[in-house]
C-alpha cells in the first residue's frame, strides 16, 4: 500500500484541513512527513526519560535542533532526518541506559506514536497542536540565540514541559493552561534573542536598502541566521563578491556590525514563496540559513546550498566547520550579472527601508506621543506576519494602501514584501510604514505597545493600534500565542484561520480574545476606525 501523510501544520494545508497523499504542499514527502512524526515522537521519548533523570551537557542543543527540523520548509532531506531521529535516541540511552534491557517495561520513556495524537478527539488535538507548533517555532528562535552563546533555562526547561505533555492523555480544561504557557515562555524566548542579536550585531538603524544587483560575482542569502550572515561576509571580504540578502534576511541590514561590511550591497527578491521565480537561472548561488527552503527547480538546483538545520537531496550542505568556500567558488564561476540589474518589489518600488526595531521607535517616543495628542497620528495598524502563497494574500496590500494618510503601519517578518516597497509617505517626520524587522522582532512591536500604553496610562488594548497579521507556519503560532498571552485582544488573523484550531476551540478564542478571520480591506478598516 502506498504511504500516505498526514499534515496539516502550515497555512497552506490542501483544501484547508491538511495534506494527506504522497506530497505535501510545501514540496515534502509522505515518507520525509512520517520521518518528521518519527522525529517528534522521539523527542517526546527524550523529554519524558528527563522527567526522573538528570539531562546530559548536550540534551537541550538535541531537543532544540530536533524541534527545529519539524519546522516547514526546512528539512526535506530524509538521510539528515535519519540521523537527527538517531542522535536523539543515542541521548536517550545514555540518559537511561536501562531501559532498553528492561524485563520489565513500563513504556514511559517510549517514543511516542504521533498517530495517537493525529486520531485524537479534536479539540484535544487543536490543543495538543497549537502546543506542539507553538514550540517548534519557539526552537528556531532558541536556536537562533543558541548559536550566539544566549540561552534561557525558563526556556529550555519549557520545551521537555511541553513535549511531556503531548502524550498525556490530558483534556482541554488541563491542557488550555499549558497553551497559553507557550505564549509566556515565547515572550522570554524572543526577548533572549532580541538581546543575543543586539548585543551581538549592535542596535538596528533604520536604513534604506537599494533593490539593485551590481554587476560583477555574488551571493544571495535568506533564511534568518545573522551569525551565518555575518561569517560570510568576513569570508567573502576582499574577494570581490557582493552578498544581497533575500526574504527574512532583509533587516540584516540595520545592524551596525553587519551593515559595516560594504560589500553587503542590497536586497535580491521579496518573499520566500517568490523563490522558485526569482532565483529562476540565477547567476549566483543561494545560501539557505533556515527555513524558507522549497524545493528548488533544476534550473538553480546547483547553486543551491544549505547549513544548520536546512537540507535537501543532493545539495550542498555547509556543516558546522562553517567553510563557505564552496558558496564561495560558485559565485566567481557564476560570474554574476554583466552589468548592475535594477529589480522591484512587488509594487514596483527599487528601494525599501528597515530598521525601525524598539531601539529606534522608542527613542523617537516623544515624537509618536506628540503626534498621537496632537491628532497628526489616528491609529496604528501592526501589518505582518508569515507570508504564503495562498490566493487572498493581496489582502494585505490592498489593506495597507487604503489606510489614511494619518495613521502609521508596523510590519515584520516576510508578510511586509506585499507592500514595503509602496511610498506612503511620513506624518512628522516619520516614515508611514516602518519595518520593525524579522518575525521574531514582534518582540519589538510588544515593547513599543506597552511603552505606549504607559505613556498614555492606559491598557494595550485602549491603544489606537489594530493587528492584522497574516499566519503561514510554526512562528506564527507561537507569536499569536504570546500575543493572547499577554491579553491583546482584537487580532484579524488571516487569510485563512489554521486548519488544526477545532470550532470549539475558535469559539473560545473569539469568545475570550475576539480573534476574527479577515474580511475585506474596507469593512475592516471601517470597523476598525469608524
Amino acid at each position: 500500500m502506498e504511504k500516505q501523510m498526514f499534515c496539516f501544520q502550515c497555512e497552506q494545508t490542501a483544501g484547508c484541513s491538511g495534506c494527506t497523499g504522497k506530497a505535501g504542499v510545501c514540496g515534502k514527502t509522505a515518507d520525509t512527513a512520517g520521518l518528521q512524526d518519527e522525529l517528534t515522537g522521539a523527542l517526546i521519548g527524550l523529554a519524558r526519560a528527563c522527567a526522573n533523570n538528570e539531562r546530559k551537557e548536550t540534551t537541550d542543543r538535541i531537543i532544540i535542533e530536533g524541534l527545529f527540523t519539524t519546522v516547514t520548509n526546512v528539512a526535506f532531506d530524509d538521510e539528515s532526518i535519519r540521523a537527527m531521529i538517531n542522535k536523539v535516541n543515542a541521548e536517550k540511552r545514555k540518559i537511561v541506559p536501562d531501559c532498553a534491557a528492561c524485563t520489565s517495561r513500563c513504556g514511559t520513556t517510549d517514543n511516542y506514536d504521533m498517530n495517537r495524537m493525529w486520531n485524537a478527539n479534536e479539540d484535544i488535538r487543536s490543543l495538543k497542536s497549537l502546543i506542539l507548533f507553538g514550540i517548534r517555532g519557539m526552537a528556531a528562535y532558541a536556536y537562533h540565540a543558541m548559536v550566539l552563546g544566549y540561552k534561557e533555562q525558563e526556556v529550555n526547561d519549557f520545551f521537555y514541559k511541553a513535549l511531556f505533555v503531548l502524550a498525556e492523555d490530558w483534556g482541554m480544561e488541563e491542557l488550555l493552561p499549558v497553551v497559553m504557557e507557550v505564549g509566556k515562555v515565547n515572550l522570554s524566548c524572543m526577548a533572549l534573542l532580541d538581546k543575543a542579536n543586539t548585543e551581538t550585531f549592535g542596535t538596528p538603524a533604520p536604513v534604506t536598502v537599494p533593490l539593485k544587483v551590481e554587476k560583477g560575482p555574488f551571493i544571495v542569502v535568506t533564511g534568518h541566521d545573522l551569525y551565518d550572515l555575518k561569517l560570510l561576509l568576513q569570508q567573502t571580504e576582499g574577494k570581490g563578491i557582493n552578498i544581497y540578502t533575500h526574504g527574512e534576511m532583509l533587516p540584516a541590514h540595520a545592524y551596525p556590525e553587519l551593515k559595516k561590511y560594504p560589500h553587503l550591497k542590497g536586497n535580491f527578491g521579496t518573499a520566500w514563496q517568490n523563490q522558485q521565480k526569482e532565483f529562476d537561472n540565477i547567476p549566483a548561488p543561494i545560501l539557505y540559513t533556515t527555513n524558507c527552503l522549497m524545493p528548488p527547480k533544476a534550473s538553480y538546483k546547483d547553486r543551491v546550498f544549505t547549513t544548520e538545520m536546512v537540507s535537501f537531496p543532493e545539495v550542498i550542505h555547509i556543516d558546522d566547520e562553517k567553510d563557505f568556500t564552496p558558496v564561495i567558488e560558485k559565485a566567481l564561476e557564476l560570474g554574476g550579472y554583466a552589468e548592475d540589474t535594477q529589480f522591484t518589489g512587488i509594487n514596483g518600488g527599487t528601494e525599501v527601508m528597515t530598521g525601525f526595531a524598539h531601539g529606534t521607535v522608542l527613542g523617537v517616543a516623544d515624537k509618536v506621543i506628540e503626534a498621537v495628542k496632537s491628532g497628526d497620528i489616528r491609529h496604528f495598524f501592526l501589518v505582518g506576519g508569515c507570508d504564503g502563497a495562498r490566493k487572498g494574500r493581496n489582502y494585505y496590500t490592498d489593506f495597507v494602501k487604503q489606510t489614511p494618510d494619518d495613521t502609521i503601519i508596523l510590519t515584520l517578518a516576510c508578510g511586509k514584501y506585499r507592500f514595503n516597497d509602496l511610498d506612503l509617505g511620513t506624518i512628522g517626520g516619520l516614515p508611514r510604514i516602518m519595518d520593525m524587522g524579522q518575525c521574531n522582532d514582534a518582540y519589538s512591536a510588544i515593547k513599543v505597545a506597552v511603552a505606549l500604553a504607559e505613556a498614555f496610562n492606559c491598557s494595550v488594548n485602549e491603544l489606537p493600534l489594530s493587528m492584522i497579521l497574516s499566519w503561514y507556519e510554526q512562528k506564527a503560532v507561537c507569536i499569536l500565542l504570546t500575543l493572547l498571552h499577554l491579553g491583546i485582544k482584537d487580532i484579524r488573523l488571516g487569510p485563512t484561520l489554521p486548519a488544526f484550531i477545532s470550532p470549539n476551540v475558535l469559539n473560545y478564542l473569539a469568545e475570550n480574545y475576539n480573534i476574527a478571520p479577515v474580511t475585506t480591506p474596507e469593512e475592516d478598516l471601517k470597523t476598525i476606525l469608524g
